[in-house]
């Protein structure tokens, strides 16, 4: 059943949140710093060659070898210096941020659905997993 189509009601709903959403100064300001960092070539640059490394580094540890106390520094200068760089810092920053909103709507939205009401800022705030409020913080 596909309830967000333009056709229903939710459909259009939808639509008008995502828009308002949009048009939130904070949010905004998140899309900017995001933007800030993919036009910067550099920097974007940098920061895909230290997941590459941290992804290297985790494949080796998954296949049980053992990493090298250089491999380990390498690692650990190239984050520092990305995270010294303000564009980055700014987009790591957003991205955590952009993850809350997106979160937060989620468990708005579960929530409702699981209540069949809108849910109190309390139960909002106990989290759980959406199986009857069974208070745990999944």
């Amino acid at each position: 059943m596909a309830l967000t189509s333009e056709e229903t009601v939710i459909g259009r709903k939808t639509r008008e949140f995502c828009e308002v959403l949009l048009e939130e100064p904070n949010v905004k300001a998140l899309r900017k710093r995001i933007d800030s960092f993919m036009a910067d070539d550099k920097t974007r640059e940098e920061y895909d060659g230290l997941v590459s490394k941290g992804q290297a580094l985790q494949q080796k540890q998954q296949m049980s070898v053992a990493l090298t106390d250089e491999e380990i520094s390498d690692f650990e200068q190239h984050r520092d210096a990305l995270l010294k760089n303000p564009v980055a810092r700014g987009f790591l920053d957003a991205q955590q941020e952009m993850r809350q909103v997106q979160q937060s709507i989620s468990q708005y939205v579960s929530k409702s659905l699981e209540l069949g009401r809108l849910p109190s800022e309390q139960e909002l705030s106990q989290g759980g997993c959406g199986h009857g409020g069974c208070g745990c913080s999944c």
